[in-house]
């Protein structure tokens, strides 16, 4: 495929896709989609470019990237700020990574992030939260390093993906008068003006998004239960669904591989097999209350698309904060790496910001690919780096004794910490 406005590298080999074997061909020098994306994208981009570069070269591999555009840098191009050949790209490149977008006001879009990951179907956002060595300085709970933790979260519903009518329009009057004289629900709506939204949950969504998690489990070394978390009490026929479709999967697609929580108690007594997955479920409110208080109890959590937005956040908040809070968007058979950070525009060009979040998100793009030595080598480098307290300004002005670096000096260092451990 030719593009306008992306130069497509002379060298490189193309990532594909093999359906019938549902498995990604990974050369050992693909072509990478970049997206730097808007704000501070333009200095955390090339800073996670450096490292990604060092770890892949330091494991025999090269990545050959290929810049891409969206946002404001998409608007300068094509005067649109999701042009389809972004979309293309990734798509036909299936492994990319992009920085933070910012959706202007009027944009068309209610978020030029969740539109990329719905043109992409990519339908599981990837949250992991961890603990780096020398966080529990700035961290404001006690026992940080218990937070080990993977989110998946559904990526195409819920009520980013729902419809809402504005108070005094006619058509928030058509869906009042619907609701009250078509469905009988007048006690539900107050007189005066009223602003009403739907929000999809579908089976299918649920079901693909809880085998990933399930998947993902059974093939760690470390993470052997799966959380649903919901808020099903209150929304039965929504999140209460999720919970129930979440169990479907469990009990009929897994065998013995998997099990629930009532039979680890009922039939197991609560020993758990050491070559099983053990499923359960947790409201959304109390699983933000035990996300602090029983830490080190849960592993894979499996969320609907806000749950996994709240919860996310605050996993991050106790592991450093949105600084090192990464994250992945799944398909079948693709990746688009993000962090989980805004574009934080004021900073933008200052060389100054902390670009460990979208680092680690190269780890996640890493992993997924099978290149788990590079991955491992990102992660050991940027340990490295803040527990030796070399850190960007956010990190040091928390810590005593600190070296406070620019976005580029940190990359480099731990660049240097890959090539010293390699």
């Amino acid at each position: 495929m030719s593009y306008e406005h992306i130069d497509v590298p002379s060298e490189g080999t193309k990532v594909t896709y093999d359906e019938d074997a549902d498995e990604l061909d990974v050369p050992d020098d693909p072509i990478v989609p970049i997206l730097y994306g808007d704000g501070i994208g333009s200095d955390v981009g090339p800073a996670t470019q450096k490292v990604l570069n060092t770890a892949a070269e330091e494991t025999g591999h090269e990545i050959n990237w290929m810049r891409v555009y969206a946002g404001e840098s998409a608007v300068e191009r094509y005067d649109e700020n999701l042009p389809q050949e972004t979309v293309d790209a990734m798509e036909e490149y299936r492994v990319s990574i992009k920085g933070p977008l910012t959706t202007p006001v009027g944009a068309g879009f209610r978020s030029l992030n969740v539109a990329l990951r719905k043109r992409l179907d990519l339908f599981a956002n990837v949250r992991p939260a961890y603990c780096l060595d020398g966080v529990e300085e700035i961290s404001p709970v006690k026992d940080p390093e218990e937070m080990d933790m993977i989110m998946f979260r559904e990526n195409t519903e819920d009520v980013y993906a729902g419809i809402e009518w504005e108070a005094g329009t006619d058509e928030v009057e058509q869906v009042r008068e619907f609701v009250e004289n078509e469905m009988g629900y007048d006690e539900i709506i107050y007189d005066g003006p009223v602003g009403i939204g739907v929000k999809p949950i579908t089976e299918f969504g649920t079901k693909r998004l809880v085998r990933e998690a399930i998947d993902y489990a059974l093939e760690s070394e470390k993470h052997n239960t799966v959380t649903l978390v919901h808020k099903g009490n209150i929304m039965k026929f929504t999140e209460g669904q999720f919970r129930d479709w979440g169990y479907e999967v469990a009990e009929e697609e897994y065998g013995d591989e998997v099990i629930t929580e009532d039979t680890l108690w009922e039939e197991r007594d609560g020993e758990q097999p050491e070559d099983a997955v053990v499923v359960n479920d947790r409201i959304a409110d109390n699983m933000l209350q035990q996300m602090l208080t029983r830490t080190d109890e849960y592993d894979v959590l499996a969320l609907p698309n806000l749950n996994g937005d709240y919860l996310s956040d605050s996993a991050g908040a106790q592991v450093g904060g949105l600084g090192f809070a990464p994250g992945a968007n799944f398909g079948t058979g693709k990746v688009l790496a993000e962090p989980v950070h805004g574009s934080a525009p004021k900073y933008e060009g200052q060389d100054k910001v902390n670009p460990t979040a979208m680092i680690l998100s190269g780890r996640l793009m890493f992993d997924y690919i099978g290149w788990e030595d590079a991955a491992d080598l990102v992660l050991e480098g940027v340990n490295q780096a803040v527990a030796a307290k070399k850190v960007t300004y956010d990190f040091h002005r928390q810590m005593e004794g600190g070296e406070k670096l620019a976005t580029s000096e940190y990359a480099q260092v731990v660049a240097d910490n890959i090539e010293d451990l390699a």
